[in-house]
């Protein structure tokens, strides 16, 4: 019976159906089933869907929009049982994230926002059409250990590189590492600007996220891509 929930919820999922996506997530809990296997298990499966229509050209904004708010309901169901049954077991770090200045699209912002709190990072994520100069600000408030943007707006890349720029140029650059991501921050543009790292998807970026937390000092020599649906 889970494996079936599971192919729902993740159909669920990538046709942007949130109260049946709700609905299999609690069934899921009734019978028993581990909040991070039902994540694992169901909302990777949806959004790897969605995603793969997107890249096919058989899904388009739109679709994707739905599908993200599907997976975001899921994801704060299951951040709020983690909760209840305990809390996260550690924290792994704290991350100040934006929309980059001009672009009001926060589909997988939001979802990555998500399964960082999930996977045991504070968060704070400041919304959308964010100056560069707030995101920093935010980040010495807080002592972030990352910086993250994303975009969906290839008229908003230059202020993905204003931040390692005035990072650099505030002899500020090595207190952060910076991640960037969305549908036109290439790896080409995330290694050229500096960056630390890069991330396809959500899921991507929350393993990227893992991963600089296990490493000191930044920025790194080499921008690490992570892309696990083009991987071998």
């Amino acid at each position: 019976m889970s494996k079936e929930l599971m192919e729902k919820l993740s159909y669920a999922i990538a046709e942007g159906y949130e109260e049946d996506a709700i609905k299999y997530v609690h069934a899921a809990f009734d019978e028993g089933m581990a909040p991070m296997d039902i994540l694992n298990q169901g909302g990777t499966a949806g959004m790897d869907i969605i995603n793969k229509r997107y890249d096919d050209g058989d899904a388009y904004l739109p679709e994707l929009v739905i599908a993200g708010d599907a997976m975001k309901k899921v994801v704060d169901l299951i951040f709020e049982r983690i909760k209840s049954d305990g809390g996260v077991s550690q924290k792994r770090g704290t991350v100040v994230m934006a929309q980059a200045e001009g672009d009001v699209h926060d589909i997988g912002k939001n979802v990555v926002s998500a399964l960082l709190g999930v996977n045991g990072f504070e968060v704070y994520d400041l919304g959308i059409d964010v100056p560069f100069k707030e995101i920093i600000k935010k980040a010495e408030e807080v002592d972030a250990d990352i910086i993250a943007q994303s975009t969906l707006l290839t008229t908003s890349l230059p202020f993905l590189e204003d931040v390692v720029a005035y990072l650099r140029d505030t002899g500020k650059r090595d207190k952060y590492f910076y991640v960037v991501g969305g549908g036109p921050v290439t790896t080409d543009f995330a290694k050229k600007i500096g960056a630390d790292g890069w991330g396809r998807n959500a899921f991507d970026a929350v393993e990227l996220f893992k991963k600089l937390m296990t490493i000191e000092g930044s920025p790194l020599e080499e921008t690490i891509i992570l892309d696990s649906e083009h991987q071998g």
